[in-house]
């Protein structure tokens, strides 16, 4: 049997690394949605190639184009916020959240709905709306499976284990394109140079909050809504070649490590098919690479922004949705060249001083209205700042 699969965010980074995977193992897959945002080119040629049922397009001017385009596939085409649940009737085997921004969490509330298992890649949809992801999940009996590499490799290093098992717990970062870059120069850093990752091929937005190290922070907040460990067990180390993805020392005198290539075909793979299946067509690490990886701790000064995870996860409930939403606006302004890249982590720390932040931050959010109320704040908020 067919192994039915959506992926919201066809067109993303993630999107075509599963798309990659499925090209090679197209008889055992059966493409039941693809949703891009405006990439519409790139999603017709997407249901064409592999005979995509259903498609969305969320530019609703662009609906007509991609209708006209698929015609002839029989493929349904949808537009604007036509709910997931709503165009798939049965329930699919896998769907693979890969919607940026907190803008994908109501697409996953709804794939919980008519998946047995959600793979996200979407980090917001957790930091913002994990209270409502645990519900879906135990209403609806989907698994949440997490497949951003760090989070893969700590849920694997960590099966079955209890918080007092575990010593410590290390996600390691790459410190992205300005590792080395003297400090007095990272303010005349440009958008095309922040967004060209030495290791990863990822897009614009996650590409930026590498090379702040906001990607780790946002990652270890994840990581304390998906797994039951103490947070202060948790660190971040620098490792630029960013092989090893988790470290697991443990109270019995062991440490293991997870190392893959910089391949995100690995976890995902593994997430679907399981840890028995094999990958071909890929890198393979060799000893004269094994020789050379190093690990170190965060210069602070370089990457001010680790400071923010007990900011975040101390000043309330719905703190993180606060940093979250500034930091989007944030990078989208230094993307568009209005800000400095040195002034996204100094003005977000203005939003924790803000006079009404703590009223915000301590809101328990139980519905979508309540996360998108506190999220629109904190845009409105931090433009008022800038």
């Amino acid at each position: 049997m067919k192994i039915k699969i959506v992926i919201l965010g066809s067109t993303g980074s993630i999107g075509k690394s599963t798309l990659d995977i499925i090209k090679k193992n197209k008889s055992k897959f059966s493409v039941e949605l693809l949703t891009a945002k405006n990439s519409f080119e790139e999603l017709i040629q997407q249901a064409r190639q592999f005979r995509a049922k259903n498609v969305l397009i969320e530019n609703e001017s662009l609906y007509l184009k991609v209708k006209k385009a698929l015609i002839k596939n029989k493929t349904n085409v949808f537009f604007g916020s036509k709910p997931i649940n709503k165009i798939i009737s049965r329930k699919v085997d896998y769907t693979i959240s890969a919607i940026v921004g907190v803008a994908g969490l109501q697409s996953t509330l709804e794939a919980i709905k008519c998946s047995c298992n959600v793979a996200i890649a979407n980090k917001e949809s957790i930091i913002c709306g994990w209270d409502l992801l645990s519900k879906y999940k135990k209403k609806y009996k989907t698994k949440i499976l997490p497949v951003d590499s760090e989070h893969f490799s700590i849920f694997e290093l960590t099966k079955n284990l209890k918080n007092e098992d575990i010593k410590e717990i290390i996600f390691t970062a790459s410190g992205g394109p300005f590792l080395k870059t003297p400090l007095s120069k990272l303010k005349n850093i440009k958008p095309d140079q922040a967004t060209k990752h030495p290791n990863w091929k990822m897009g614009k937005k996650i590409s930026v909050d590498s090379s702040t190290l906001m990607n780790k922070v946002f990652e270890l907040i994840e990581a304390s809504k998906l797994f039951k460990f103490d947070i202060n067990k948790y660190r971040i180390m620098i490792h630029p070649q960013s092989y090893v993805h988790a470290i697991v020392r443990y109270k019995n005198g062991l440490i293991k490590m997870l190392l893959h290539e910089t391949d995100m075909k690995i976890p995902i793979t593994n997430t679907i098919f399981g840890m028995n299946t094999e990958i071909k067509n890929i890198k393979t690490l060799n000893s004269l690479t094994l020789n050379k990886l190093n690990f170190f701790d965060v210069d602070k000064r370089r990457f001010p922004s680790i400071k923010l995870i007990k900011k975040s996860l101390n000043n309330g409930h719905s703190a993180p949705i606060i940093m979250n939403a500034s930091n989007e606006i944030l990078v989208s302004l230094f993307l568009k060249n209005k800000i400095k890249f040195t002034d996204i982590t100094r003005i977000l720390y203005k939003i924790f001083r803000h006079k009404d932040f703590k009223k915000y931050a301590k809101k328990k959010t139980s519905s979508l209205k309540e996360i998108y109320s506190v999220d629109q704040w904190a845009r409105k908020t931090i433009e008022k700042i800038i």
